[in-house]
């Protein structure tokens, strides 16, 4: 574990770089956070996927499955492949400030 300042606060993380209390999450660390992903600007489908993914993940304590947020949100698993590349499982729980979930899709 260790801290670091995400959008002028600092949160401590676990050793894979999640927020330790997704209760520290704000949407400017979001978007710093999406930024060092490699996605420049979050669209409002970007915000969509996140915003269910807090709803859902806060009381799980992780990020919900990619065939939750499919099943939950009504985007393609292509569309979410396509809006958080190559790993969006990852992508999605440190946007969301939620660990990730197991992978399974």
């Amino acid at each position: 574990m260790g801290s670091r300042v995400i959008a002028g606060k600092e949160v401590q993380l676990t050793e894979n770089g999640f927020l330790v209390d997704p209760q520290d999450w704000t949407r400017e660390m979001a978007l710093e956070i999406a930024k060092e992903e490699g996605i420049e600007i979050m669209t409002e489908a970007h915000w969509g996927i996140i915003d269910f993914c807090r709803q859902e993940g806060l009381e799980a304590g992780k990020a919900p499955s990619l065939r939750a947020i499919v099943n939950g949100t009504g985007v393609s698993m292509k569309a979410l492949f396509e809006l958080f590349p190559k790993s969006p499982d990852k992508k999605v729980a440190l946007i969301s400030g939620l660990r990730m979930a197991a992978r399974c899709i």
